[in-house]
């Protein structure tokens, strides 16, 4: 039972495909199934692993990795549909490079870094999820969701941009502690 968590992260990874064929395909509403049955086993495994303390390392590496590939793969169709704007795509796609590539420069030169989401970086992810299902709603059951379209493209661009510009600060103070406890 240990190994539930993962099982449900293998899940979301393996539904990625299908989910990103049935968005180019313009099949929104199955697309939006498999989307709520994608985050229904993110909550389902982060649950579990909490609850039980069923954490492995292999999970805490696997399951944001299936929720950031899920997300961007959302994007990136939705944007090659031309139902998101590519700018917006972009920027979502650049925010993670920032984030992965800032991790890995902090690791070559200073070490190891403890990788926790920020409240900005929480929050622009979840505007990010927002946005994928109120437009799935709208293309798939919801026509009337449109109007709250160009709000969500806006308050995704904002948080996309000020959590992007907080890692980078927020790195960047951790990097020169570093430098001056070094030099000390």
């Amino acid at each position: 039972m240990r190994h539930l968590p993962n099982l449900l992260t293998l899940l979301r990874l393996l539904l990625t495909l299908p989910i990103a064929w049935l968005l180019l395909s313009e099949r929104f509403a199955a697309a939006l199934w498999l989307f709520a049955v994608a985050g229904a086993s993110d909550a389902l495994d982060g649950f579990l692993a909490r609850r039980f303390g069923w954490v492995s390392r292999v999970g805490s590496v696997l399951d944001p990795l299936a929720d950031k590939l899920l997300l961007v793969t959302s994007y990136v169709c939705l944007g090659l549909s031309q139902v998101l704007p590519w700018w917006l795509t972009l920027l979502v796609l650049l925010r993670d490079a920032l984030i992965v590539g800032g991790a890995l420069v902090y690791r070559v030169l200073v070490g190891a870094l403890q990788m926790r989401p920020s409240l900005l970086g929480k929050a622009s992810t979840l505007a990010q999820i927002i946005l994928v299902l109120a437009v799935l709603l709208e293309l798939s059951w919801l026509p009337s969701f449109a109007e709250v379209r160009p709000l969500l493209i806006v308050t995704v661009l904002l948080l996309t941009l000020c959590s992007g510009l907080h890692y980078v600060w927020a790195w960047t103070r951790l990097y020169r502690r570093q430098r001056k406890g070094v030099t000390l």
